[in-house]
């Protein structure tokens, strides 16, 4: 849940490597936790994990503001630095006789098979804070988002507010590496709010949405893993919030890549037959008799495609009249009420 709601913010600040980064970032942060008090309590590897994904945030936004380094670079090197850092304090664990690596792996591709109930409370107890927060200062962050000249020009310290919100995507993606893992948690930050932001505009929706499509990935990778063999909560989460994904880019409402190619082919298809409509139109008013008959074959090489379709469209909304064997027309009265109308559409509502 508090992946998909700040996910939603790190999308629309165009800074969806966030997550990457600071799951990367977090690595070496667990490994000194364990360094320096050689036992494997949960709390203290978060703490670590959460300082170091946090610095690795401080150091992005510092180099950012002093050179002319693009920001995804910034980002790139700071994932792999930190992560092969993380890797290096891993396998000097491995060699010491009091410790065991295995305990730590867990936090590179997930196991939440193994997470007891203090780390489930830790979890909580941060996630609940965490959404607290969002909704204390909801405003500024929408206004942080969108329009920060003008939180600027109103007094509100922009630089705060977004450590702040930094500071809250760094807890996010902490509290869930041992469940979903360094290697996979960049999506449950990122994919339940790209899912999001297929279905609505309104930030309050979004973000509803997002931590909605979080938790049923959540919930439904835990229930795979539990009924199929062998097969892991983090990837099976992923691929279900990948498979959300998916649909939404396909079948959401305004956005969905079917719905469009549907509503354009419509939209072709209303076009022809308003451009039918106004031939037609033209053709009747060369005579005086408005019912004089007229050969459909006349149209033909002005709509070569599926003309036959359109006339039969035309003849069902009852616009036009078929005779003699359906080579011939006319237009109905209702049929000349809706040819004037597109006429007076496309002369821009001069008529």
């Amino acid at each position: 849940m508090l992946s998909g709601m700040l996910g939603v913010f790190a999308l629309l600040r165009k800074q969806s490597l966030l997550g990457d980064t600071i799951s990367h970032a977090a690595l070496p942060g667990i490994a000194f936790a364990f360094l320096l008090i050689q036992v494997k309590e949960p709390l203290v590897l978060i703490l670590g994990a959460m300082a170091a994904g946090w610095l690795g945030t401080l150091l992005i936004s510092w180099v950012k503001r002093n050179s002319r380094l693009k920001e995804d670079a910034l980002m790139a090197v700071v994932l792999s630095s930190f992560f092969g850092f993380g890797l290096l304090l891993l396998s000097i664990i491995q060699g010491l006789p009091t410790a065991n690596q295995a305990g730590l792996t867990k936090f590179l591709f997930g196991s939440a098979a193994t997470m007891l109930r203090q780390d489930i409370i830790i979890m909580l107890v941060f996630a609940l804070i965490s959404i607290v927060i969002i909704l204390l200062f909801w405003k500024e962050f929408k206004l942080a988002t969108f329009d920060p000249d003008f939180l600027i020009a109103i007094g509100f310290p922009l630089r705060i507010l977004d450590i702040l919100l930094l500071s809250l995507i760094v807890v996010a993606i902490t509290i869930g590496l041992q469940s979903v893992g360094v290697v996979l948690m960049s999506a449950m930050l990122v994919a339940p709010a790209a899912a999001a932001r297929q279905w609505t505009d309104k930030l309050a929706l979004m973000t509803l949405l997002s931590a909605l499509f979080g938790v049923a990935a959540s919930v439904g990778g835990a229930f795979a893993s539990s009924m199929i063999i062998k097969l892991p909560t983090g990837p099976a989460t992923v691929l279900i919030i990948t498979g959300i994904v998916l649909f939404s880019l396909l079948f959401a409402g305004n956005r969905g890549l079917i719905l469009k190619q549907v509503r354009r082919y419509r939209n072709r298809g209303d076009i022809a037959i308003a451009r039918l409509l106004e031939q037609m139109l033209f053709m009747s008013k060369h005579h005086k008799d408005q019912r004089h008959k007229h050969e459909i074959a006349m149209l033909q090489s002005l709509f070569p495609e599926k003309i036959d379709r359109y006339i039969s469209l035309l003849e069902k909304r009852k616009w036009i009249t078929l005779t003699d064997r359906a080579t011939m027309f006319h237009l109905t009265t209702e049929g000349f009420r809706q040819a004037e109308k597109v006429l007076d559409i496309m002369n821009g509502g001069k008529n």
